[in-house]
């Protein structure tokens, strides 16, 4: 006698069967109607942001929880975070803090391919410059050569866990690349809810996945800088088309000197400690995180338009867009190969 079990389908199992199909297709049809795209916006890290996503609950508590591990690894105004302490030369286990220790890195990788233009203790030159340059006729060489010994990424290195500063008057200051880093936290914390479709912008700079409420790539609009400038006003001078990226933009809006019938945006040089001398007024960096872009997009307002230009035709993983000052207006190098 055998005793394999008859696993034939019966006739009465018809209308169970049915009912189960039929089931599974209205559960997964409601669940797919209720991710609706949402918005979630407020104010951090001194700025604003708004983060828009499909999925079927606000998740601003994980939003909120995301920034607010960015905030305690490297707001300069928080006394209790990780770069505060640093700063005040206190004992910290910096690699235990696995936002800073990441953001660090990054940022002496970036400072080394950029030699010397992105720098994370630049601040004291900065200050010492005024916002404007209004510190300017109190600056002297022998001001600048005080501020050289406290500026410099070499000058400082991650060492048994800790960060180690060959004088304790170095400051570090993450603001150049924390926002775009801030972006990044919060969209690994909606990839995390299994969100495919998703637009986070913190300050400015953005990081997007999938494709909007329409069904298209995020439209990002990359302003004008000066709406003194002939043709600019508050409008836009290109917008981007983009999905699965980053993009950041540094630039010193609205605040420029003149030299020469020429303006040119109020940046410091860590190298030199002095303002650069160039017209470059606003760059664009899209990349696969935002960090990244950020801290490559301030370097760029350092460096120049020819020199970004160089660095980015002999880096694949970086597409940029300046606009440069000229005598007769604004002028627009689109290194993106999207146009």
């Amino acid at each position: 006698m055998s005793s394999t079990t008859d696993r034939r389908l019966k006739p009465w199992h018809l209308p169970f069967l049915l009912l189960l199909i039929v089931g599974s297709i209205v559960i997964l049809s409601k669940s797919r109607n209720q991710q609706v795209y949402q918005t979630t916006q407020g104010f951090v890290f001194g700025t604003t942001y708004k983060i828009t996503y499909r999925y079927g609950r606000d998740l601003r508590p994980e939003i909120e929880a995301a920034m607010k591990r960015v905030d305690n690894a490297l707001s300069m105004f928080n006394d209790s975070s990780t770069i505060s302490r640093i700063n005040h030369n206190e004992p910290v286990n910096a690699a235990a803090d696995t936002s800073f220790i990441k953001v660090f890195r990054l940022a002496q990788s970036i400072s080394e391919r950029t030699d010397g233009a992105f720098d994370i203790t630049v601040a004291p030159a900065v200050n010492a410059w005024g916002f404007g340059f209004k510190n300017s006729e109190n600056i002297t060489d022998s001001t600048i050569d005080s501020l050289r010994q406290i500026i410099g990424y070499t000058m400082v290195r991650e060492q048994d866990g800790r960060i180690v500063k060959d004088d304790g008057r170095i400051m570090l200051d993450c603001s150049a690349i924390a926002k775009g880093y801030g972006c990044d936290a919060v969209a690994e914390a909606l990839s995390a809810e299994g969100i495919t479709d998703y637009m986070v912008e913190i300050g400015g700079e953005v990081v997007v996945k999938g494709k909007n409420a329409k069904g298209l790539d995020w439209s990002i609009g990359v302003s004008n800088p000066n709406e003194d400038m002939p043709a600019s006003g508050n409008s836009l001078n290109t917008i981007l088309h983009l999905t699965d990226c980053a993009m950041a933009t540094s630039g010193n809006y609205r605040n420029f000197y003149e030299k020469d019938g020429v303006r040119y945006a109020h940046t410091i040089d860590p190298k030199s400690c002095r303002p650069v001398s160039h017209s470059l007024l606003s760059a664009t960096v899209i990349a696969k995180d935002c960090a990244t872009a950020d801290a490559f997009a301030t370097s760029f307002m350092v460096m120049g338009a020819d020199s970004a230009t160089a660095l980015v035709s002999r880096t694949p993983e970086l597409k940029a867009y300046l606009i440069v000052a000229t005598e007769s207006g604004l002028e627009s190098i689109d290194l993106t190969g999207l146009n």
